[in-house]
């Protein structure tokens, strides 16, 4: 008896056997077929390059467009609606002005990269009105910090509203001029 259930244990794995091999022949063409797809696709996407910036005219008290931060903020965040761009690169170059709350004016030409959330600080104003290149400019992680919530904030509100690539420059300025349709939470 125990013959009998061995030679029916073997059978079944000889009919499983010929079962595997068969879906294979049915399954390599296909497979062919397809094996290059995804190389195919990857092949597509080139590396990121950015552009050079250009830096942009000195802003005029005319063309700041205020932009709120949040209530814990004794600063007061300004872009200049002339100077935002968004680049081949896919980066949004943009000046913005901070007046503090002790009276102090900054003024900084700098890029935000919507897809690394990343920001760069190209150059910095002059109380003479003119520019002045920034020593190391690289790209920064943009984290949630009180001191520079305005990064976070551009990118989230005005930036990147699908936070993977730009709008586009006119879509920005107008958001910078009546306000983002709905605030996000920090944490989102």
């Amino acid at each position: 008896m125990l013959k009998v259930e061995q030679t029916s244990l073997r059978r079944c794995w000889h009919a499983i056997a010929a079962a595997t091999v068969g879906a294979l022949f049915i399954v390599a063409p296909v497979a062919a077929q397809w094996k290059d797809w995804d190389y195919d696709l990857d092949q597509e996407k080139k590396p990121w390059t950015e552009l050079q910036a250009k830096i942009p005219p000195y802003p005029k008290p005319e063309n700041l467009l205020k932009f709120d931060v949040g209530e814990a903020s004794l600063h007061r965040y300004f872009v200049d609606g002339t100077s935002v761009s968004v680049g081949d690169d896919g980066v949004v170059r943009y000046t913005l002005m901070i007046r503090t709350g002790g009276g102090a004016t900054n003024v900084s030409f700098e890029g935000i990269r919507c897809e690394a959330r990343e920001v760069k600080v190209y150059a910095f104003g002059r109380p003479n009105s003119e520019w002045s290149r920034a020593r190391d400019s690289q790209w920064k992680r943009i984290e949630f910090r009180v001191a520079s919530n305005h990064h976070l904030t551009l990118h989230r509100e005005y930036f990147c509203p699908a936070r993977k690539w730009a709008a586009p420059a006119k879509q920005i300025v107008q958001t910078l001029r009546y306000g983002p349709a709905a605030p996000r939470q920090p944490g989102e």
